[in-house]
């Protein structure tokens, strides 16, 4: 039996012509897509006409550390990043007040003074506005501010620096473990969590903590001179949590209100005109990365392994 050859329909051939058309239209889209998405970060990031207020949002812990934004959360920048971004302001002309919007416990101090400097750098005026928490690193970046209000219930203060050490030197001896250190010096093994501190040891930790404290306090009483309602301001340097009602009776902050309540007041100061708040033109300043990848493992890797376990000060 002779053998068959295949041969093509007429509609497969057709189908086949068509299948350049479509990758080039594939990949049409996708070009479209990413020059709409620039456009929308353009829009965002500046005002359609005249001048806008620089919104700077500040969420979660800070940190020196960028963490990635991937598929499972979104991420952050670290202090140098957020710090650059918001020194960027002073060469924005259409930039006429910044709002800080601050929605976070604390973290390193490093971080936090990093934070601090760049808002104590600006030229523009500054509000800070309390959503949810400020509290102890998160108060300590917007103590430049010109103007601070805080939500109602948010919580803030927690005025103060730590320093957190694990100590296992009862559970090693229970198990048998027996630690060994050469060092060069008394102290070089300081904060050892199988071991117990000296005396010694503790009242050098606590200078450490009582010198970055020393400065917080420093800080407040410096930007805000003549707000601070004593002798509640001394009382609430214990490291206690206050409500925004608690921070305005103790000078803490300037007004209780709400986002569009400090939106209006950094128009006010930066001499914006308008007649409702959504007159008000603004500047979405990026805080977070943009997603890396789907499938990119490296920063996925680089999420649950950035925790540093080194002892650090923190304003918690």
């Amino acid at each position: 039996m002779p053998e068959r050859k295949y041969s093509r329909t007429s509609k497969e051939k057709k189908e086949s012509s068509k299948l350049p058309y479509i990758v080039l239209l594939f990949f049409a889209v996708g070009f479209i897509a990413l020059v709409l998405s620039a456009l929308v970060s353009i829009a965002l990031e500046g005002p359609l006409l005249g001048e806008c207020v620089a919104v700077v949002e500040l969420n979660g812990e800070i940190t020196t550390v960028s963490s990635p934004t991937s598929m499972f959360a979104e991420g952050s920048y670290g202090s140098y990043e957020i710090s650059r971004k918001i020194q960027s302001l002073n060469n924005r002309e259409e930039v006429g007040a910044v709002l800080l919007v601050v929605n976070s416990p604390g973290g390193s101090v490093v971080a936090s003074d990093e934070i601090y400097r760049a808002v104590d750098s600006l030229d523009k005026p500054t509000v800070a506005y309390f959503r949810e928490v400020a509290a102890s690193g998160g108060y300590y970046v917007s103590t430049p501010a010109d103007y601070i209000i805080s939500e109602p219930n948010a919580l803030t203060g927690s005025i103060g620096t730590v320093m957190y050490l694990m100590e296992f030197s009862e559970l090693a001896k229970e198990i048998g473990v027996k630690e060994v250190t050469v060092a060069s010096g008394e102290m070089k093994d300081i904060g050892n969590p199988l071991r117990n501190m000296t005396e010694e040891e503790y009242d050098l930790l606590y200078e450490l903590v009582m010198e970055s404290f020393q400065d917080f306090k420093s800080k407040i009483t410096t930007h805000r001179e003549g707000k601070l309602r004593y002798p509640y301001f001394n009382e609430v340097l214990d490291g206690r949590v206050l409500s925004g009602r608690m921070a305005l009776q103790a000078g803490l902050v300037d007004e209780l209100g709400s986002r569009e309540d400090a939106l209006m007041k950094s128009a006010d100061l930066a001499g914006i005109e308008y007649e409702s708040v959504s007159d008000i033109e603004t500047c979405t300043i990026r805080t977070t990365p943009e997603a890396a990848g789907l499938f990119d493992m490296h920063s996925f890797l680089d999420g649950i392994l950035m925790k540093d376990p080194t002892p650090s000060l923190q304003y918690r």
